[in-house]
């Protein structure tokens, strides 16, 4: 049990370095893309929030 307790640094440094890396961006863009291309992509059912698009500076 205590391998897992050690693990977990290791865990955390390399979920924060594919975040700073897009790791994350890259895999959603590929699934999308995916999905698309088979067509089993429903656009009409889809939400935007502040975690996944920026707002632009200046509000505009």
């Amino acid at each position: 049990m205590g391998s897992r307790v050690a693990a977990w640094p290791t865990v955390y440094r390399r979920f924060a370095q594919w975040s700073r890396d897009r790791v994350w961006a890259r895999l959603h863009r590929v699934i999308l893309d995916e999905l698309g291309a088979r067509g089993a992509l429903d656009r009409s059912r889809c939400a935007i929030d502040s975690v996944s698009v920026r707002a632009s500076k200046g509000g505009h």
